[in-house]
């Protein structure tokens, strides 16, 4: 592995996610037009839910696969293989929960019993996601990137066509959106196989020799963002609860959630596919010279220069013409207010992934699960405490940006310290 190939990864990374951005906002711009906002709302609240159980079901596998196959040092058919099976139990266990607690999820803590048979759904898309995301581990780790871009523009190609031709005509939009990523996991799924240098198995290959030091890397990421993910499950019932009680009604609630999570947040992030790219590439490349620390800090300045240099520009055009990217995208002129007060906070999300890719590559993953458990309860803490000031919805956007600074700053400090 060539220490240029970071400088390569990222560029295929960058024009790949450029090309989904720009697929996805298409995606956005017809879904947006063909719901309402108070449907959007709903989806947005299933949204964590989703996130939360993706979390569980992939494992992190994928970094483990990443970093291990990177080095150079494993049985690279193996630890696939290894992984394949265990991730198949959990997603088992995942789908016979999810069927179990999906009406007292969606009842008892989402407040709206629309969103029953939308939960049910994630069980079934899961199995494909987690499959998906351990070949893609491999790619990764070998740093080929071609195979990982062309499967997520497929991915959306397929999501759009579907979308344009079957969403209008469902009656259950929602479930449609969430079991329609069935058919574009699989097709990834396909071409990833398609792909494999070795397509040769053996019972040899299925032997767990690999999988503790699969395991020592996933487990600890995996806390990591299923606490991060408890956390953002949480807010959407926080939320509801706390407002209900203060007055505000279930159709207020929907509607602002919806505009905050459905429109502010997605067009703010537009450019963290750019900082998320260099990150991928950042963990084999520095996996690979941990060791050179030199090297290591000048790829860190690399990938915080490159991810602010394309997200500074995108970022302060949407802030002088909010409400012209907002009709562009959305065809709405809601939540202008949040946006301009969330634009420059979201500048540091640019920093933080590259900090946290870093921080993986470098086998610190304990420092991430102490930052997200401490910026869990801070984010928990200050969304309850604003929310009961009786600000609306105001109190969710203090929230993130507290929670955007603290975790930006803490695994940056803590970065700093690992190179010394």
């Amino acid at each position: 592995m060539k220490k240029s190939s970071f400088i390569k990864s990222s560029f295929i990374l960058i024009i790949g996610g450029f090309i989904t951005k720009v697929l996805g906002m298409f995606i956005r711009i017809i879904i947006n037009r063909i719901l309402d906002t108070e449907t959007i709302g709903l989806y947005m609240m299933v949204v964590p839910t989703l996130s939360l159980l993706t979390s569980i079901a992939t494992f992190s596998f994928p970094i483990a696969i990443s970093k291990l196959i990177s080095e150079d040092k494993y049985d690279n058919k193996n630890i696939i293989l290894s992984i394949i099976p265990i991730s198949l139990i959990i997603n088992i266990l995942l789908i016979i929960i999810l069927f179990i607690s999906s009406n007292f999820i969606s009842t008892n803590l989402l407040h709206d019993n629309r969103l029953i048979y939308p939960i049910i759904c994630i069980g079934f898309v899961l199995p494909f996601i987690s499959i998906s995301s351990i070949l893609r581990g491999y790619y990764f780790g070998k740093q080929r990137m071609i195979p990982h871009v062309v499967t997520l523009i497929l991915e959306d190609i397929l999501r759009l066509i579907l979308i344009l031709l079957i969403l209008p005509k469902v009656n259950n939009k929602l479930c449609f959106l969430i079991l329609l990523n069935i058919i574009s996991e699989l097709s990834s799924i396909i071409i990833l196989i398609k792909l494999l240098p070795n397509k040769n198995i053996h019972i040899k290959d299925f032997k767990f020799k690999n999988i503790k030091k699969v395991l020592d890397i996933s487990i600890p990421t995996t806390i990591s963002r299923i606490i991060g993910n408890i956390g953002y499950f949480l807010e959407p019932i926080i939320i509801t609860n706390i407002l209900i009680y203060l007055g505000y009604t279930n159709k207020f609630i929907l509607n602002e959630y919806g505009i905050i999570s459905g429109y502010v947040i997605p067009l703010l992030l537009l450019p963290s596919f750019f900082s998320n790219a260099i990150s991928s590439a950042l963990i084999p490349n520095i996996s690979k010279y941990n060791n050179n620390k030199k090297y290591v800090k000048r790829k860190i300045k690399q990938a915080i220069i490159l991810s602010l240099i394309i997200s500074i520009p995108i970022t302060i055009s949407i802030m002088i013409k909010p409400s012209f990217f907002l009709y562009l995208i959305y065809h709405t002129n809601k939540g202008i207010n949040y946006l301009l007060i969330l634009a420059p906070i979201c500048l540091l999300k640019y920093i933080e992934a590259p900090i946290a890719g870093t921080l993986q590559a470098l086998g610190k993953s304990n420092i991430i699960l102490k930052c997200t458990i401490y910026n869990t309860i801070i984010r928990s803490l200050s969304l309850l405490i604003f929310s009961l000031l009786h600000i609306g919805l105001w109190g969710y956007i203090i929230s993130i940006s507290i929670s955007i600074i603290f975790s930006t700053f803490y695994q940056t400090k803590k970065t700093y310290k690992s190179l010394l």
